[in-house]
């Protein structure tokens, strides 16, 4: 169990560190938001709260924002799974029936 959350920590780190060194240069426009960056958003959130990094009279906003986030991303998941399925039956060619 300490492994897992050790190569969670890991990987989250790896990633701000990522992100850290592709800031848009000055002058630039900033780059949106992604869905990968809110997902990482989620993931900080949840390492912070188990690490003890917010304080007890913290928790219930932390805890609010991180359910919204958690609501949003399961939304848009879902919304992309349905996308999925729509396009590939509109893809999927119709059998033309055989004539005798």
């Amino acid at each position: 169990m300490a492994n897992s959350k050790k190569t969670e920590a890991e990987a989250v780190n790896e990633e701000v560190a990522t992100a850290e060194t592709e800031a848009p240069a000055e002058g630039s426009t900033p780059e949106s938001i992604g869905l990968q960056d809110l997902q990482l958003l989620a993931q900080i959130v949840d390492l912070a709260s188990q690490r003890g990094a917010f304080r007890g009279n913290e928790l219930t906003q932390v805890g609010a924002a991180f359910d919204k986030l958690s609501t949003f991303l399961a939304y848009v998941a879902e919304q992309n799974v349905s996308d999925e399925h729509a396009e590939a039956e509109s893809e999927a060619p119709a059998e033309a029936p055989t004539g005798e």
